[in-house]
């Protein structure tokens, strides 16, 4: 059965969607992908609770053995909730850490990782991708220095289950919720994004998730109509833009929407400064510009002068704009503004989540738009977890 949502306060266009039977929501491929976009609210919830009780323990047993570097790991969707989290937990818990691509482990391990005593944290929805096992087994064996916290959604997945007798692994579950049955991580994304970010331990999470929460119904109820207009836009590319830790959420935005329209839209994500620096040139084609704008001022400053030289130089279909309080005179007539009052007070973290929620978002009634199945893209080329493939030894050598 599809889990019950209300569309009391939801959009008209999800209220629509919502409001056919569960056999034509089937039939339509959009069943699974809704529910697990439209449920993140609650499921963030109840992940800040599972942190702040049973999963403490966890993160607590994984950082006390003071490890001296953090390497953030996994595949696809995975390695980009490292992305969002590495800069943000080098700040709060003083040592180097790394997003690294679970291939790029698997394939160049010593030149990966360091010797001595890491912390690596492996993140996985279902925990049964081939390079995800293969990735810890090589360092158990090559670097017995490191310690292992494996975060998942999956009780059952390999990850879960494979290292239950290996006192140098440690597993935190999440919800079975969050274990998404479509193709695309969407819910299960920003909930992998939120429990990672627990391993910085602010004092104010908690507080920060909650109002995250209500950020993403706001999404929902208020801008849900707007985002699928645009998503009905005349463009062939998508830009993603972002600063810092926020290129993590731009790569996932970018991803989403590659997935869901099964490669008719070409995108690319990069850095307000970075866009200058050649990949401008990918705006010529008509384009829709996604900004995720910083919280902080002086890097909002240097993301709000791109936009309008893009304006100047009419570069890009049309923009939408996801921030707070944005400046009137980087909007243009036919931007759409996605103003979350309250989003610059959240941390790192929780931002991303609700940057992630837009990108999900369009790439979802884009998919709609292109008629195909948000539950299902790209049929016959994609699966939900990839097909096994031959684990090879690389030596012990870079």
């Amino acid at each position: 059965m599809i889990a019950e949502v209300s569309p009391v306060s939801l959009s008209r266009e999800v209220s629509t969607l919502l409001a056919c039977s569960e056999a034509a929501q089937r039939h339509a491929g959009y069943a699974d992908t809704l529910r697990e976009i439209l449920q993140q609210p609650q499921t963030w919830m109840d992940t800040s609770a599972l942190l702040a009780e049973s999963a403490a323990a966890v993160l607590a047993q994984a950082l006390a053995t003071q490890p001296e570097y953090l390497v953030l790991t996994g595949s696809g969707s995975s390695v980009h909730v490292g992305e969002c989290l590495a800069a943000v937990l080098q700040t709060q818990l003083r040592i180097p850490c790394r997003a690294i691509p679970a291939g790029d482990v698997l394939t160049h391990l010593h030149g990966m990782l360091s010797p001595g005593r890491g912390l690596v944290v492996s993140i996985a929805r279902s925990g049964d991708s081939p390079e995800s096992v293969a990735v810890i087994d090589s360092i158990l064996a090559e670097l017995p220095a490191c310690t292992h916290l494996v975060v998942t959604c999956n009780a059952n997945g390999r990850l879960a289950t494979r290292y239950r007798d290996e006192p140098r692994v440690r597993v935190l579950l999440l919800d079975p919720r969050t274990n998404d049955r479509s193709l695309v991580m969407t819910s299960s994304f920003t909930n992998l994004l939120l429990a990672g970010g627990a391993l910085g331990q602010p004092a104010t999470y908690a507080s920060q998730v909650a109002s995250a929460s209500a950020l993403a119904q706001r999404v929902f109820d208020c801008h849900a109509d707007a985002l699928a207009q645009a998503s009905r836009s005349d463009f062939s590319a998508a830009v993603y833009l972002a600063s810092g830790p926020g290129i993590g959420a731009a790569r996932e935005s970018a991803l989403k929407m590659l997935e869901m329209s099964g490669g008719a839209v070409a995108t690319m994500a990069e850095t307000f400064l970075g866009l200058r620096h050649g990949p401008m040139s990918a705006l010529s084609r008509p384009s829709l510009i996604v900004a995720f704008l910083s919280a902080q001022a002086s890097v909002r400053d240097y993301e709000c002068d791109l936009l309008r030289e893009l304006t100047r130089k009419r570069l890009g279909l049309a923009r939408v704009i996801v921030g707070e309080a944005i400046p009137a005179d980087v909007v243009g007539a036919g931007d759409l503004v996605i103003d979350l009052p309250g989003l610059d007070a959240l941390g790192d973290t929780p931002r991303h989540m609700l940057d992630v929620v837009v990108g999900q978002l369009l790439a979802f009634f884009r998919c709609l738009h292109l008629g195909q199945k948000p539950d299902t893209p790209s049929a016959g080329v994609l699966t939900r977890v990839v097909e096994d493939f031959a684990i090879r030894s690389t030596g012990a050598g870079p």
